[in-house]
């Protein structure tokens, strides 16, 4: 059984229109992430998109629709199909309308300058593009370099925001470690004790007591006084 809806963007521009869904409930439904729904919502993505009415294409009920307005923590369940269509994996880079070709060096100057930690075979599945234009577009001999502008692709509607966010995390978690800077570390205990002159405080070594000189006539002196006086 499918777990995502068809036309899953045409289906969230009805919601969005015809229900008072939260944008979380609509983009657990649809696979989309909620900025997206947002986006939906505000008129910047998905336009001249016709939305679709899902209740009328059997994947929901009037009853599961009116059980979430009521409940914003709902989800929603796609309804079963009758019809069982077999899954396709895709093979090869994702296929793009001819009518959206030519937002793909501006969706890919968008990618190369917000993501370069992007592998070129991660932006081939994100736009449907080929290496040698992933390449000069980052060396700046396409031949309509000067007249590119960058543009998100979820807003082109290339690909969906979940489709980005999974790229740029297994980007991310390819990533090596940021090195340590110098300095950010603690010194240790044994570069620290016994150092003088340079700010810090020594504790443990005090300036020896020098005893006073002692006059042995004065003491016999002192003696003999005591003596006469007890007499």
């Amino acid at each position: 059984m499918t777990t995502m809806p068809l036309m899953p963007k045409a289906t969230a521009v009805w919601l969005v229109d015809n229900t008072s869904l939260t944008f979380d409930q609509i983009a657990s439904f649809c696979r989309l992430h909620p900025l997206e729904v947002k986006a939906i919502a505000d008129g910047d993505s998905a336009q001249g998109i016709k939305g679709m009415d899902p209740v009328l294409t059997g994947q929901l009920t009037r009853e599961e629709i009116a059980k979430a307005e009521a409940d914003p923590d709902y989800r929603m369940k796609l309804q079963e199909s009758k019809v069982r269509v077999p899954e396709q994996k895709r093979r090869g880079p994702r296929y793009t309308p001819v009518s959206k070709r030519q937002d793909r060096p501006n969706a890919i100057l968008w990618l190369v300058r917000n993501h370069p930690e992007l592998k070129d075979a991660q932006v081939m599945r994100l736009v449907g593009t080929t290496k040698p234009t992933i390449q000069s577009i980052r060396d700046r001999t396409h031949w309509n370099s000067n007249q590119l502008t960058p543009i998100d692709p979820v807003t082109l509607g290339l690909c969906s925001q979940l489709e980005l966010d999974m790229e740029v995390r297994k980007a991310a978690r390819a990533q090596p470690l940021p090195a340590e800077p110098e300095g950010a570390r603690l010194l240790p205990a044994e570069e620290t004790q016994g150092r003088k002159g340079e700010g810090f405080l020594d504790f443990d070594r005090e300036e020896p007591r020098r005893e006073p000189d002692i006059d042995p006539e004065s003491v016999f002196a002192k003696l003999k006084s005591l003596k006469s006086e007890d007499l």
